[in-house]
């Protein structure tokens, strides 16, 4: 077998053209937002701070993240063979894996920083300096590498059989042990041991930073910032859980009770819908973002100010 064919949404051709032109937009909308978090931090000094530092990283990760899977989905609504080779599937799912797991760790290095910053403001820049920002920063990319390998050494050594028609839009772990004709329980159990270490672990440490959070603004903030940390915590928590809620239901459901549809549209959720919301939750919002474009905003117009007097 030297191909698989990915079966994605729909074999309307019209549908197909709308979900092209749907899906294109949102592709284009997240990266734009997440360069533009990137530029901003590297444009701004006021923004050189281990939260900002944390954002940057995290905008980069999931640029990685979307830019793996929506081309190829993309491509696949406009072609009527819709293939993807062997190889191709199997460097796909290793830097999906790669990236979902530096994704999980990365969002429970951002809780602890918050936790730090709003529990611990004393001891913040002692706690949070340049150079543990990077060995957190490095540590969640060095996580998800031996997994990413692992499981996809795992799944490609399996015979497959005659079917090769892959029931998602991108190559992932259940649908292609579903195509397997040999016993596939030693993988669901690698799969739910890796499940919890890079899923559950990271959600539970997110959780309780964000716990020790809310507990410190209701003991030492008074009301009226209560309202604004709440806000700001409730819409991280809101995200935090569609990206781990989505993943654990798809990973720790037995093999046998994946639904087509229910399995499309959690893959979306995390892969496409979550990216897409977490620049303007983590921030798009927040008004050291907004004083940070004015800021650059007023330069620029100084800027060609300038030029215009000059010419």
């Amino acid at each position: 077998m030297h191909v698989f064919i990915l079966a994605g949404f729909s074999e309307v051709l019209q549908i197909q053209y709308f979900l092209f032109a749907f899906f294109l937009c949102v592709f284009k909308t997240a990266l734009l937002a997440h360069m533009f978090i990137i530029l901003l931090y590297r444009l701004s000094p006021s923004l050189h701070t281990p939260m900002y530092f944390f954002l940057a990283n995290f905008s980069f990760l999931e640029i990685c993240y979307l830019t793996n899977i929506v081309p190829k989905m993309l491509i696949n609504f406009l072609s009527h063979l819709k293939t993807i080779t062997f190889y191709g599937c199997a460097i796909q799912m290793s830097f999906f894996l790669i990236e979902a797991s530096a994704e999980c760790y990365m969002l429970a290095a951002m809780a602890y920083d918050r936790y730090n910053a709003i529990c611990h403001p004393l001891l913040y820049n002692n706690v949070m300096g340049k150079t543990v920002c990077i060995k957190l920063v490095c540590v969640c990319w060095i996580i998800g590498i031996p997994i990413g390998v692992l499981q996809t050494s795992l799944i490609f050594s399996l015979q497959f059989c005659d079917s090769n028609r892959i029931n998602n839009f991108y190559c992932d772990i259940p649908p292609l042990m579903s195509l397997a004709c040999n016993k596939t329980q030693f993988n669901e159990i690698i799969m739910l041991i890796i499940t919890f270490i890079v899923v559950i672990g990271p959600f539970i440490l997110t959780v309780i930073s964000y716990t020790n959070i809310i507990w410190t603004i209701l003991k030492h903030h008074p009301a009226g910032m209560r309202k604004k940390a709440f806000s700001t915590c409730t819409s991280h928590l809101i995200v935090v859980s569609l990206f781990f809620g989505s993943g654990t239901i798809m990973y720790l459901r037995p093999n046998s009770s994946h639904g087509m549809n229910e399995e499309k549209f959690l893959s979306l959720v995390y892969t496409i819908f979550a990216p897409l919301m977490n620049p303007f939750v983590y921030t798009l919002r927040n008004n050291d973002v907004k004083n940070a474009v004015k800021k650059i905003i007023g330069e620029i117009k100084i800027v060609f100010r300038i030029i215009r007097e000059k010419l």
